[in-house]
């Protein structure tokens, strides 16, 4: 019981988003229109409310220490109020953006528009709209402090489940309604995949609980049933980071829904998917080896990861260059970002390079993917913004290069926004998205010199970064060309969002602003968040590894699970 109620006095700011989502609710069937007009505001709120209660609450040992929470199993414990942290401030931008939205659906306006009726609670889905937002980033902020097989799969489905309605009804199209239905039943079977391989690893240890978890795998390795519970783990989680080979959804999803949902699939279930990510790579590496030092991960995992990167990243940006309709693009984009990300994953944490000697600034893997996760997210968000602040003259959303074409005569604030955007993408100084690029291939260089085994694959992976780096100027570099130098077709106007522009502009400035001076300390506070213990101090296993030792290890993995300790 202390346990859970040490877990417990962990979660207070999801307890706020909790509560805020029901606020959502409340306002949006409230009979006065103001209050119901009010929503948005109520979500903003509620961030602000988490985001203070992250700075505030006790950790797991009862003392008010935000920076550290050491129930981690990795000893990661700094990474959890970073991640909190960071999904909140994009948060509160995602519903900037998302202001407007569910007021432009033909039956939300019928609703509003009734005059001398009482209003109908049921015509109008504002409230849950805002609420299913508020849901989601909930459930990435419990994907950064799951500690369990169980609570990890609930805090992954909590995220993804409200993402299918968002898409459903975002928009008054049946684009939309087709991109939700191909959204849920891919989705779904990637849940399956990734359930099984959870399952696996259960059967493999009897445990499902990390920290004990990581102590069996120390005493007794890691066997092919653990392996295979892994992989497929992996598999799965790659539709939430929309990765080869879970990757076919993702352009008609993105297109079909509605812009400001586009954004919010493009950053809420990737920063999910990877920290999810980190947690199952964490049972079977990167923590004590039986010879003392720093582990990584196993053979068959770096060449999985090494190949779903670069495969990831190149599927991204070839087919993004092919493409003709904007949010496709962006779409491949948002692909080829996670193959990015997974050289991250690849190299792991700092102390499996000091351990050999290969420690440098820049040589922890998971903090690269940390900070880039930041970086990606602001950019992509404001390029998103700058699209969903737009529309065709017939009211249809903006869809084309043709439609971008001279936004620096008549739209010049958000053609800047979007060259601040793009140019973050590519990865060009003196933006953040040039440092977050910085830090993963410096992170693999380390690696490449720990003189490890497999030592190899990352130079590999350094150079299937940098040309697809340049593949995917291309397509960026291609879409603010159209919008400076294309010729004014007059089809498009600005629409009367300020919110939705401010949003964008806070999310382009953040770009700007973190690519110079500023961007160290989120460097640093990446670090530290990503920063493992010295070996023998992963508070998480400590106390479980005491109580594995007392249960005589099995002869082997397969043995069942009666004979594990739980």
């Amino acid at each position: 019981m202390n346990v859970f109620m040490d877990k417990l006095a962990l979660l207070w700011p999801e307890v706020a988003m909790m509560l805020g989502a029901v606020a959502c609710l409340l306002a949006g069937l409230s009979s006065r229109q103001s209050l119901r007009k009010a929503t948005p505001a109520v979500a903003m709120l509620a961030l602000v409310v988490a985001a203070v209660l992250v700075r505030l609450v006790p950790n797991a040992q009862g003392a008010y220490d935000p920076g550290v929470d050491p129930s981690h199993f990795l000893g990661l414990g700094g990474m959890v109020p970073f991640v909190k942290m960071s999904v909140l401030a994009l948060g509160l931008i995602l519903v900037m953006v998302a202001s407007g939205t569910p007021e432009a659906l033909r039956q939300v306006i019928a609703a509003e528009a009734k005059e001398g009726k009482a209003f109908e609670p049921g015509d109008c889905f504002r409230g849950e709209f805002y609420a299913f937002m508020l849901f989601s980033l909930t459930g990435v902020m419990l994907c950064a402090g799951a500690s369990d097989l169980v609570w990890l799969f609930l805090a992954l489905e909590l995220t993804s489940l409200p993402t299918y309605v968002m898409a459903a009804t975002s928009r008054d199209k049946p684009a939309a309604q087709e991109s939700a239905v191909k959204y849920f039943f891919l989705g779904a079977m990637s849940a399956a995949v990734f359930l099984y391989g959870f399952a696996l690893i259960y059967t493999a240890t009897g445990l499902t609980e990390f920290g004990p978890i990581v102590a069996y795998v120390e005493q007794n390795g890691v066997s092919p049933m653990m392996l295979t519970g892994v992989v497929l783990a992996v598999v799965g989680i790659c539709f939430k980071i929309a990765a080869v080979p879970m990757h076919f959804y993702t352009a008609d999803v993105y297109e079909g829904a509605a812009t400001p949902v586009t954004a919010f699939l493009a950053f809420v279930p990737k920063t999910a998917g990877f920290v999810s990510l980190i947690g199952i790579l964490g049972l079977v590496g990167w923590g004590e080896s039986h010879g003392g030092t720093a582990s990584e991960l196993p053979e068959p995992l770096v060449y999985l990861l090494a190949l779903i990167a670069v495969l990831t990243m190149t599927v991204g940006n070839v087919l993004g260059l092919m493409q003709q309709r904007i949010k496709r693009v962006l779409a491949y984009s948002s692909i080829a970002h996670s193959g990015y990300m997974l050289v991250g994953l690849l190299v792991g944490p700092e102390a499996v390079h000091a351990a050999t000697g290969s420690n440098t600034l820049l040589s922890n893997g998971l903090a690269a993917v940390l900070f880039y996760l930041v970086a990606y997210g602001l950019s992509t968000v404001s390029s998103f913004a700058v699209v969903a602040c737009m529309s065709r003259a017939d009211g249809s959303e903006v869809e084309t290069y043709d439609d971008l074409a001279g936004m620096r005569q008549r739209h010049p604030f958000l053609s800047g926004v979007l060259l601040v955007s793009v140019i973050s993408l590519v990865g060009l100084p003196p933006l953040v998205g040039f440092l977050g690029k910085l830090y993963l291939i410096g992170s693999a260089y380390a690696a490449a010199s720990a003189g490890s085994a497999t030592a190899w694959v990352y130079p590999a992976v350094v150079v299937a970064m940098v040309l697809n780096s340049a593949i995917s100027a291309g397509y960026y570099l291609r879409i603010a060309a159209v919008a400076f130098f294309g010729t004014d077709s007059g089809q498009t106007v600005e629409l009367d969002l300020p919110t939705r522009r401010w949003g964008a502009a806070i999310a382009a400035g953040a770009a700007l602003l973190l690519g110079g001076l500023p961007g160290n300390l989120l460097v640093e506070s990446s670090r530290k968040a990503a920063e493992p213990p010295l070996p023998n101090a992963v508070p998480g296993a400590t106390l479980d590894r005491q109580n594995a030792d007392d249960t005589p290890p099995r002869e082997t993995a397969e043995a069942g699970p009666a004979s594990a300790p739980h």
